[in-house]
């Protein structure tokens, strides 16, 4: 089979994903850059929004995984044209991660003190963790709803409708942000960072029920729950499974970086908490390419077309380094000004920019790091990249982290941790796929 891979088709998927992509961080990107800026305590609060954004991320990356194992077995149907076999899965899984997100809310809310106390929060910045967080934390079960249909049409071959549902609850995210945080004189008092949570759950319950509406209105697929259960829920499962071990290996290293920065003190979390938006907003707008990576992945190998698969992967790994390095450059171009945006305290700016290079040197390796897990993602490799990134947490970025914070190194340490952990993440991937599947290839 023949397949014309263009960067005019991979765009088609990709530039749609990306923008879907960055609707989470630019929630919470939005919340730092506003709360950074009010008047009183903004350090605090600052510190505050990172911490409990490191946390909710966490949750959402450990469950939003759904989206993956949904978009890997659909498009692997639809590769096979075989989509009329698959059409009741997404209800049935949709359910099963909705019912899991309200299980930790139940949980997770009445504990919030405790959970912020073992990030090292306290005095006026765990008060504020508690405050954001116990409004914020009803946003989950409809981010991972979202989540869901997001993975559903990812399997279809659609990036489209994701695209508008973000860019909606973006833009009705930094509205509220203004009108909460800020207040409107005479009409709704300033909220500061209770503000700020507040427009994040509006706007995520605005991007569920839109999403709903164009999911019943623009696909075959029905939210209806219908029983039996779908030969494929062992397997969905067993992806989300793995997916979860990975996430929570993931999300180790995300707690020790908040949990020693928070130590350092609330200068070094604040400035922490910009950064990691940075990161993090660069590490999803490559997602746009390793979205394309993820669907057409499952796609050509539900075809067992490996010539195409082989020249995906050739074309994805150029065009997200060649992203990688102008995100970069805009970062060095602007170095001064992008903190700013976030605040204007001295000393949080003076950490930061201590980092801030090493933050913009991992983009394009963090670009072909995340394009092979998406592209492994739609190929339901999730053991192998399960065991991979436990590996790395365990052996390379823990061990980085203690020995350069034993040097006193504070940031400095955590950003090399994450360097070192994004390499070791990426390069394995790179040499299986090409061992993998070349060698299909060159015997066609």
């Amino acid at each position: 089979m023949k397949t014309n891979i263009t960067l005019k088709s991979i765009n088609k998927l990709a530039i749609p994903a990306l923008i879907a992509g960055i609707a989470e961080p630019l929630l919470s990107i939005t919340d730092t850059a506003i709360i950074g800026n009010i008047n009183e305590n903004a350090t605090e609060s600052l510190a505050a929004v990172g911490i409990v954004g490191a946390f909710i991320s966490m949750l959402i990356w450990v469950f939003g995984q759904i989206r993956s194992a949904i978009s890997s077995i659909i498009s692997q149907y639809v590769g096979a044209n075989k989509l009329e076999e698959v059409k009741t899965l997404p209800a049935q899984a949709i359910a099963i991660v909705v019912l899991g997100s309200f299980i930790v809310l139940a949980i997770s809310y009445p504990f919030a003190k405790q959970i912020f106390q073992f990030y090292n929060a306290s005095g006026t910045v765990l008060e504020y963790c508690i405050t954001y967080f116990k409004i914020r934390i009803f946003g989950f079960p409809f981010s991972l709803f979202v989540f869901a249909v997001f993975g559903t049409f990812r399997g279809l071959q659609n990036t489209f409708y994701p695209m508008i549902i973000a860019i909606i609850g973006a833009l009705l995210n930094i509205v509220l942000d203004l009108a909460f945080v800020y207040g409107i004189e005479g009409f709704i008092p300033a909220m500061n960072i209770e503000g700020a949570a507040y427009a994040s759950v509006i706007a995520q319950i605005t991007m569920a029920i839109i999403a709903v509406v164009l999911l019943l209105k623009k696909t075959d697929i029905t939210l209806k729950i219908s029983y039996p259960f779908h030969k494929e829920i062992p397997r969905l499962l067993g992806m989300i499974a793995n997916l979860f071990v990975r996430t929570i290996a993931l999300n180790t290293a995300l707690y020790f970086a908040t949990s020693y920065a928070t130590d350092y003190g609330k200068e070094y979390i604040a400035a922490y908490t910009i950064g990691i938006n940075i990161w993090l907003l660069g590490a999803f707008m490559i997602d746009g390419y390793s979205s394309a990576g993820n669907i057409l992945s499952g796609n050509f190998l539900g075809a067992k077309d490996y010539n195409s698969l082989v020249t995906l992967s050739n074309k994805l790994f150029k065009y997200g380094l060649i992203t990688g390095i102008i995100i970069a450059i805009i970062g060095a171009v602007f170095y001064n000004f992008i903190g700013q945006i976030f605040t204007k305290d001295a000393a949080v700016l003076e950490q930061f920019y201590h980092v801030f290079w090493i933050v913009l040197l991992t983009q394009p390796i963090s670009a072909i790091t995340f394009i092979f897990d998406g592209m492994f993602k739609g190929m339901g490799e999730m053991k192998y990249l399960r065991n991979l990134l436990i590996l790395s947490t365990g052996f390379v970025f823990i061990p980085t982290l203690l020995v350069f914070d034993y040097y006193d190194l504070k940031l400095t340490a955590i950003w090399i941790a994450f360097t070192l952990w994004i390499i070791a993440r990426g390069l394995p991937l790179v040499i299986k796929f090409r061992r993998q599947f070349l060698p299909l290839v060159e015997n066609k």
